[in-house]
């Protein structure tokens, strides 16, 4: 399906080996809270929700460069449009861990966008 038009919310959140752990714990409980707050239908419908996880790399074009000993954790929601994003960031204060991400993401490098219509798509 393609995602031309639609909103993509990305997080690039690079850990230090002490905070993967922590990582890890949040992201096993934000899945299922996505799973069970956010719409599948209508303007605000969570269209696609994706986490990735790998080793830090001294070169990101050569996957076998050597490791920088961090971790790398990939977030990418895509949304129906930015209505979808706006309700995500006002459930968020609800979530019981959204104060330990906060901390945890002060101890990491994040760098992302959290409304960018997407330009490009395929299938």
């Amino acid at each position: 399906m393609a995602y031309k038009g639609k909103v993509q919310l990305t997080l690039v959140i690079v850990a230090p080996a002490d905070q993967v752990a922590e990582g890890d714990r949040l992201f096993q409980a934000h899945g299922p809270w996505m799973n069970a707050t956010h719409h599948r239908t209508g303007e605000k419908a969570l269209l696609s929700y994706t986490l990735s996880k790998a080793q830090e790399v001294t070169n990101p074009m050569d996957s076998g460069s050597a490791p920088t000993g961090n971790t790398v954790f990939v977030l990418m929601e895509i949304y129906e449009t930015a209505a979808g994003v706006a309700e995500h960031f006002a459930l968020s204060g609800d979530w019981k861990e959204f104060p330990a991400v906060a901390a945890w993401m002060g101890k990491c490098k994040v760098t992302g966008v959290t409304v960018a219509p997407i330009i490009n798509s395929l299938w």
